[in-house]
């Protein structure tokens, strides 16, 4: 299988397993895809971090021009700040101690600009009072629901008086909309595109309503990876800032990889596992638990292994995933195999670190996947 020339190892002795090997070569291909997508314009991405959540990975955009970037956690915020982000979104509404969390990370790293999302009246009081009783003001976009029904507010008379709100208080600033447009994962292309459409169309009605009634949107933060291309085009036709904030176009996966291969980035990331029982004729079972790989899709739906294409997983527990296979005659117990994840986002949070390889050999270095934890220091 050509395609898959690059997922070797020549080295497998030297890691031990479960491991995950990250190529970075490969990333940086995606990253110049991404690039190529919005004209080369980097000021037009905010790539999301939680699919690798390492400051090695945010370093890299950084040389190839990007400077701003989204996430999901506090921690994460942290780790693109800490690796020289210029500018970070938390686009995910802090509530309760994380609103103080969230101003001590502003204090910690005043050369980073912060943003967070809102789509609560209530909890944007709850903001707003925290940073003006210290002289301070937090950056915040209103949450925009396009379809999801999983955050944010309808675009209605209640978001614009949200808007409305921000911008009489103090303690924050108004700095545009946040929508997220993760419900659309259509693998046709034509369905997704039309897709995208019923979701913008969604928004834009709302974002005339507010320019009617004189409110200056700054700035729209949108979409996800399967819908990067149409936000692309889009960014680069507004008369607005527009700014795409795809995620797992960084290191890719065999989910995305099977549903949406017209987006043309490569697998950058796999597990290294090995034998470690033969039980009974045509199985395998490997190390590949639900604490090494992600286990929310159904078990056939978990982990592909592109040089062993008729492995079916029929059983996984913590530790261990038993695979059915015409080739396990092949295999001795302690022998290597090298899977690609399929939904590689939630896979790499369970791994302490990445191991990388660089022409075809395991190296030396460890990229710590630092923002798996939920704090790191703040």
């Amino acid at each position: 299988m050509p395609e898959y020339d690059w997922l070797s190892l020549e080295n497998p002795e030297s890691v031990a397993s479960p491991a995950l090997l990250v190529w970075p070569e490969r990333i940086d291909h995606n990253i110049q895809v991404m690039l190529e997508q919005v004209g080369g314009d980097a000021s037009l991405l905010r790539p999301h971090v939680k699919t690798h959540k390492m400051g090695e990975v945010v370093a890299m955009q950084l040389d190839a021009g990007i400077d701003r970037f989204k996430c999901a956690t506090i921690a994460e915020a942290e780790m693109s700040a800490a690796a020289g982000a210029r500018d970070v979104l938390l686009a995910y509404q802090p509530v309760g101690p994380n609103i103080a969390r969230m101003f001590a990370l502003q204090e910690r790293f005043p050369k980073t600009s912060f943003a967070a999302i809102v789509d609560d009246a209530r909890n944007l009081t709850r903001i707003a009072k925290t940073f003006a009783e210290e002289g301070k003001v937090l950056r915040i976009f209103v949450d925009i629901d396009c379809g999801m029904g999983r955050t944010g507010i309808a675009p209605d008379p209640g978001a614009m008086a949200l808007c409305r709100q921000i911008i009489e208080s103090d303690g924050v600033s108004f700095c545009g909309l946040h929508v997220y447009d993760g419900h659309i994962h259509e693998p046709d292309v034509r369905l997704r595109g039309e897709q995208f459409e019923t979701a913008r169309h969604a928004v834009e009605p709302f974002l005339a309503e507010l320019e009617a009634a004189g409110i200056e949107v700054p700035l729209v933060v949108g979409g996800g990876s399967p819908t990067f291309p149409w936000h692309a085009r889009l960014a680069q036709q507004l008369g607005y800032r527009y700014e795409c904030s795809p995620g797992t176009t960084l290191l890719w996966d065999a989910g995305y990889g099977t549903n949406h291969p017209d987006l043309g980035f490569q697998a950058a990331a796999a597990l290294l596992t090995r034998v470690i029982s033969k039980p009974g004729s045509g199985r395998l079972c490997l190390e590949l638990g639900h604490k090494a790989v992600s286990g929310e899709n159904p078990i056939g739906s978990r982990v592909r292994f592109p040089l062993l294409p008729d492995a079916k997983p029929i059983m996984q527990s913590e530790e261990h995933l038993v695979v059915e296979t015409s080739a396990a005659d092949r295999y001795a117990v302690g022998d290597p195999i090298l899977g690609i994840p399929w939904h590689i986002c939630p896979t790499v949070a369970l791994h302490q670190e990445a191991v990388v390889v660089r022409d075809g050999r395991a190296t030396g270095e460890r990229w710590r996947v630092v923002a798996r934890d939920r704090r790191i220091s703040i």
